[in-house]
C-alpha cells in the first residue's frame, strides 16, 4: 500500500520553480531519491499556473515518510520554502493496490 502526496507549491514571481530548481541542484532530490521506501519524488509544472509547482511524493508506507521528515532534509526543504515564501496545498492520496481492470486497459495506449 504506497502513498502519494501530491503538494502544489504556490508563490510569485517564479519562486516555485527556482525552489525545484534549487533542490535539485543542491542536491537534496537526489538524497531524497535515495532514502529507504522513497518510490518517487518528482516535480511538475502546471500548465495553466506558471506560479505552482506540483510535486508527486511517493512512499512505500507511513513509516517511511515518518523517518523522512525526521531527517535533516526537512530543515533544509523547510528552509528552501522560507527563502522562497512558498505556500502549500497538500493531497494525500493511499494506493489500494488494485492491478488495471481489462475495461481500463482498454483506454491505455502502450
Amino acid at each position: 500500500m504506497a502513498i502519494t502526496i501530491n503538494i502544489y507549491y504556490s508563490g510569485e514571481g517564479g519562486n516555485a520553480k527556482k525552489f525545484a530548481e534549487e533542490m535539485i541542484s543542491d542536491g537534496v532530490v537526489k538524497d531524497i531519491r535515495a532514502e529507504e521506501g522513497n518510490i518517487r519524488y518528482e516535480y511538475f509544472f502546471p500548465m495553466g499556473d506558471r506560479e505552482t509547482v506540483l510535486l508527486i511524493d511517493s512512499w512505500k508506507d507511513q513509516s517511511s515518510i515518518d523517518k523522512h521528515h525526521a531527517s535533516p532534509m526537512m530543515a533544509k526543504i523547510t528552509e528552501l520554502r522560507n527563502k522562497y515564501d512558498l505556500h502549500m496545498k497538500v493531497e494525500r492520496y493511499i494506493s489500494d493496490d488494485t492491478v488495471i481492470t481489462a475495461t481500463d486497459e482498454a483506454f491505455i495506449r502502450k
